[in-house]
């Protein structure tokens, strides 16, 4: 399967009479957009707004990230099974926006939606302050119920992304990149030498707020399953979840998944890239011990000799990743775990709630729990007082002057466990 991605470097996003990328430059009618969203009768109300990097602007909640991308040719369309026809995806050619994101706030259905600064200390800690983001504010009908108001803000987000990716369907790429996997059995013959690594992706699904979308069905009703990493990089994948900011894996995250595009630069020349395995992260133990003994058989068919382990959330999941590394590593076949660390703010406090002389191999993606001060914005997009209840928040969190100190967990990708940030930890 052979998949090229024609990337359109946005490097301005602004308002105008008709939606167009020229010049480098996005802008967008927000009044037919939110015309379009507003087709949704369980939202209130839709506004829509702009947050370009080094602003002075502060967002929250955030509910999701997602990258605009239009399929341009091949097999089906972007966010297959949920705005899109279900039919597999991953070839052809797809085109990008980059440098641009959708991202969805509003009021909330839960408590732990997190921050994204455009400046100060706190864009350091997430990579979403460096994109020209489209925000859209998204208020409920006051009767709707909470999974009603969930999908209506994951859809919104959805939408918009694929209203923008549109406006690059005709527009000549300024870069292509190629990503081109071959079957199992042409890759025991093609790479003989090379070591067979396979990726374990272990996705969020312990319900409202923590459910992720796979071809639109929800991850925590299915076994674990074989996909193929282009189809990841056309919406196969989609977050509908909130866990804690720092460690969620939005939409955007599933679409530039950093694992994969790391496993397919090294692909061929040290390692041969055979596969995504999918996997859920369910609450109860028998769920847990079923996904990881598939995890482990599939990983043992498919003869790998290594495999990288993500996690994504902290405490409960914690149990899935050390099933899943010890019964791969039980198998003979190496492991590579990715997680956070939630070690307690002097850093001093056991960082994962389980643990395995297995794991002994072990990327961090930092302390969630370390304490930073995000100083004072100039404008707020959003709802800036459920910083004293996010998670990583507390009772005091927003301050007079309107800075804000809170836990690293507060903050959208900060401590990501794909690796999607700048932090680690000794």
């Amino acid at each position: 399967m052979k998949l090229e991605l024609g990337y359109i470097y946005i490097e301005d996003i602004q308002f105008g009479p008709e939606s167009k990328v020229e010049k480098k430059t996005l802008y967008v009618n927000k009044d037919e957009l939110i015309s379009m969203l507003l087709e949704d009768q369980n939202l209130k109300s839709v506004s829509v707004d702009i947050a370009k990097p080094g602003e002075s602007v502060r967002i929250t909640p955030v509910k999701d990230v997602i990258e605009p991308r239009v399929k341009v040719s091949g097999k089906g369309n972007i966010f297959p099974g949920t705005l899109a026809k279900v039919e597999c995806v991953g070839s052809g050619r797809t085109n990008v926006l980059k440098g641009a994101a959708v991202v969805t706030t509003g009021k909330i259905v839960g408590f732990q939606e997190g921050i994204i600064d455009m400046s100060g200390k706190g864009a350091e800690y997430t990579p979403f302050s460096k994109l020209n983001n489209l925000v859209i504010i998204c208020e409920p009908k006051d009767e709707i119920s909470p999974y009603a108001h969930e999908k209506a803000l994951r859809m919104v987000g959805l939408k918009s992304a694929v209203y923008l990716g549109e406006l690059g369907r005709g527009i000549e790429p300024d870069e292509i990149e190629v990503f081109e996997t071959i079957s199992i059995k042409e890759g025991i013959e093609k790479y003989p030498g090379l070591p067979r690594v396979g990726y374990v992706l272990m996705l969020q699904s312990q319900g409202l707020l923590h459910d992720t979308y796979v071809y639109g069905v929800d991850m925590k009703q299915s076994l674990t399953t074989i996909i193929n990493p282009t189809e990841l990089m056309d919406g196969a994948i989609i977050s509908g979840n909130c866990v804690s900011a720092c460690d969620k894996n939005t939409t955007y995250h599933h679409l530039n998944n950093p694992v994969i595009h790391e496993l397919f630069k090294k692909h061929g020349t040290e390692l041969n890239f055979v596969c995504v395995i999918i996997t859920n992260e369910n609450v109860y133990l028998a769920d847990k011990e079923r996904s990881s003994d598939w995890s482990s058989k599939l990983a043992e068919l498919l003869g790998l000799d290594g495999v990288i382990i993500s996690q994504e959330g902290f405490g409960n999941p914690d149990t899935d990743l050390i099933m899943n590394c010890k019964k791969i590593e039980a198998k003979g076949i190496k492991t590579v775990i990715i997680t956070d660390e939630y070690a307690g703010r002097d850093g001093s406090s056991q960082s994962l709630a389980d643990a395995d002389v297995s794991a002994n191999a072990v990327i961090t993606g930092g302390n969630a729990n370390q304490v930073v001060v995000l100083g004072p914005m100039d404008k707020i997009i959003g709802h800036v007082e459920v910083v004293n209840t996010v998670a990583g928040g507390f009772d005091g969190s927003l301050r007079e002057d309107g800075s804000i100190e809170v836990e690293l967990q507060a903050i959208t990708g900060a401590t990501n466990e794909m690796g999607f940030n700048k932090l680690s930890a000794r």
